[in-house]
């Protein structure tokens, strides 16, 4: 289905009847919605990959046995109606719906969910850190059709808080399509084999992809039959003018990846809307704590005590709140850290003098996602920042499949990289996790920051039960954290899209990602 010519039959319809204007496509007699981003979704496997265009289209293929819903997030039942946890902490047990079926027809039953954790286990990526010191694959039982047992080896607070990104698959389709003993895993990076409420139509990693909506979807639909959509189309388009182009000329109904000076023109245009919403995505300025000049913590202390805070609200229109903490104002255990880095130059200077390069003349780079404006303008800050220090920075826009794989080795990694990280969760454990040595490797963990005692804290505060104790330990983790400096300890921006007035359903979660929207509950009137 081509969007141009559906537009161009659109608009002869709409000069040959006065008042009619260029909206939305059609399929048949329903709606297709498009959304459009600056990110690829170059892995769809649920089990495998996640960032925020992955994973808005993984909830929309595929069910978990629980939905993070709403501001404050709350966890909703979904393919589990109900559960039980016994006294001691270590046993799950959740009830399955009855009714719940993956898109080829088949049951989505105790076995399904039993194959779908064990193979996210042992393929040991994407979500496995989540659960894998505290699940083992031969612990979680199918006690009979609509009842799955998890008993994990210690009591571990946070299980609740990640099981809503535990996609189940069709353990028969992924197997029918296994090569070698992959568990489908080349299968699934461009195939679905879900139960959500959308199924695949069709699926370019770098330009589109498009959903189709599951009529006789199991859970049923928010919207009125009538106004179902037909599907929905994820376009991507990598610059914001293009992308706000767009939106201005209806070829898109929903975008995101704006700038803050795109947002202000944009709220006065007759018939777009602006969704702006408090988040709890940090962002900050990973340094490469293992190599080059950034692995010297005097270096890194200088360019944090160096570096303009006040930029970064300015850059986002006064949208954001400085972070005083690695943990979100809004995470459970966030403490103001005192003596977190503002900026200093006469302890910028003073650290510098510590450091191996006690006079600067150095060159260091700061890479950022091509396409998104603001981490390109907060790179022109700390370029002006750091020349205080007879620093320079070399700014470089990359993809961001580019940046993950560059960031997942030390020797690869960049002296510094833009990062914004989204809690997956509303435990404190979900933002601790990535200054764990285990995270190296991962998309948050691109500093290989170490500490071992600041990972054998985290490790405690996991299998912790008394609240009171886990708070402390996560305190002391954040106190630790900010004297480490792995990072600059940036803002908190609120989070923003731009929507035609015709598009409705929009809900926001903190939860999700950055430009990540639930795509389920969207319709559009008229």
């Amino acid at each position: 289905m081509s969007r141009r010519g559906l537009l161009g039959g659109a608009a002869a319809l709409a000069a040959a009847v006065p008042g009619i204007s260029v909206a939305f496509e059609r399929d048949g007699n329903r709606k297709v919605m498009v959304f459009s981003g600056n990110q690829a979704v170059p892995v769809l496997d649920p089990h495998v990959r996640y960032d925020w265009s992955t994973r808005m289209i993984q909830q929309g293929v595929y069910d978990a046995l629980l939905k993070y819903e709403g501001d404050p997030p709350v966890i909703k039942p979904w393919l589990a109606e109900r559960h039980e946890v016994s006294d001691d902490g270590l046993t799950y047990t959740f009830h399955l719906v009855g009714n719940a079926k993956f898109h080829n027809g088949d049951p989505v039953d105790a076995e399904a969910v039993r194959f779908s954790f064990e193979r996210g286990l042992k393929l040991n990526a994407g979500i496995a850190w989540m659960l894998k010191d505290f699940l083992k694959p031969e612990k979680i039982t199918a006690v009979d059709a609509r009842t799955v047992r998890f008993t994990l080896e210690r009591a571990f607070s946070p299980f609740l808080s990640y099981v809503p990104w535990w996609y189940i698959v069709n353990p028969r389709q992924v197997m029918a399509n296994q090569e070698g003993d992959d568990l489908g895993r080349k299968w699934m990076t461009e195939n679905e084999a879900g139960s959500g409420p959308f199924k695949l139509r069709r699926f370019n990693a770098n330009t589109l992809i498009h959903v189709d909506a599951v009529p006789d979807y199991w859970k049923g639909w928010p919207m009125p039959e009538a106004e179902r959509l037909s599907g929905i189309i994820y376009r991507i388009i990598r610059e914001s003018a293009p992308r706000k182009a767009a939106l201005q000329r209806r070829e898109a109904d929903i975008i995101t990846n704006l700038t803050p000076d795109d947002i202000d023109q944009m709220a006065r245009l007759p018939g777009v809307a602006i969704e702006n919403h408090k988040g709890s995505t940090t962002f900050g300025i990973k340094f490469n704590c293992q190599t080059g000049p950034t692995a010297d913590i005097n270096l890194r202390k200088a360019i944090a005590h160096a570096f303009d805070y006040e930029s970064l609200l300015t850059i986002h229109n006064g949208a954001a709140a400085l972070m005083t903490s690695p943990f979100p104002a809004s995470m459970a255990g966030h403490i103001d850290v005192p003596g977190i880095p503002r900026k200093d130059l006469e302890k910028a200077r003073e650290y510098l003098r510590q450091s191996g390069t006690p006079n600067g003349g150095i060159e260091l780079e700061y890479v950022h996602v091509q396409g998104l404006e603001d981490p390109r303008r907060i790179g022109l800050a700390l370029l002006d920042s750091l020349r205080a220090l007879d620093i320079r920075v070399n700014i470089v826009g990359q993809p961001w499949t580019t940046m993950v794989s560059r960031g997942s080795k030390p020797d690869t990694s960049p002296a510094m990289m833009s990062i914004y990280v989204t809690p997956v969760g509303t435990d404190p454990d979900t933002v601790a996790y990535q200054y764990h040595r285990s995270s190296w490797g991962l998309y948050y963990g691109t500093s290989h920051y170490e500490n071992a005692e600041v990972t054998r804290m985290i490790d405690e505060a996991r299998g912790e039960t008394d609240q009171a104790k886990r708070m402390a330990l996560y305190a002391e983790i954040q106190r630790r954290i900010v004297a480490d400096q792995p990072e600059i300890f940036g803002m908190v921006a609120n989070r923003i899209w731009a929507r035609r007035d015709y598009v409705q359903g929009f809900s926001f979660s903190p939860v999700r990602f950055t430009g990540e929207i639930d795509l389920y509950p969207l319709w559009v009137q008229g």
